[in-house]
């Protein structure tokens, strides 16, 4: 199994959708009374008290610019939930289990920016890590894919990038 790099969304990026998100809007921070939002920015969970901001967010836009990619109408938003400041970031040494704690999409693009395959993940048929880490292998068995995107299956939310191994 290897070790892949599961990446929240980049600090600069996250500060810069809690002033204005990828729709053009300012969205009003909150306090989350219940906890257990899907933190994007550290790959956690929140808990009760936290102040946190939803906003919408395009997570292929970025790696895109980076790549020189055009990825078309594949260039998705969605909501993401942020703390509503700057946090330290993910609070795990390398595999974020939160990522698949419950049902997944994992989806692969190439270096268009372009859906080429995916994997549905489910911990209930093992443990997270080895069930992320073996649909991590299937698609990055494909040479053409460039980095993948794990999604809750129900909401379609955006959770993590993750990139191959260095």
């Amino acid at each position: 199994m290897d070790s892949y790099d599961y990446r929240p969304i980049d600090a600069g990026v996250a500060a810069r959708l809690r002033e204005r998100d990828d729709a053009g809007l300012t969205r009003e921070p909150f306090v989350d009374d219940e906890g257990g939002a899907p933190l994007r920015c550290c790959l956690t969970r929140s808990v009760p008290g936290d102040a946190l901001v939803l906003v919408t967010y395009a997570p292929l836009r970025r790696w895109a610019e980076e790549h020189g990619a055009d990825p078309g109408a594949y260039d998705e938003t969605g909501p993401v939930f942020l703390h509503a400041r700057e946090c330290a970031g993910p609070r795990h040494d390398g595999f974020p289990a939160d990522v698949a704690s419950s049902r997944r999409v994992f989806r692969g693009y190439d270096k268009r920016g372009h859906i080429v395959g995916g994997r549905l993940v489910s911990p209930a048929t093992g443990h997270a890590e080895e069930v992320a880490a073996a649909a991590l292998d299937d698609l990055f068995a494909d040479p053409a894919v460039e980095v993948v995107h794990v999604r809750a299956v129900e909401f379609g939310c955006f959770h993590a990038e993750v990139r191959r191994p260095a």
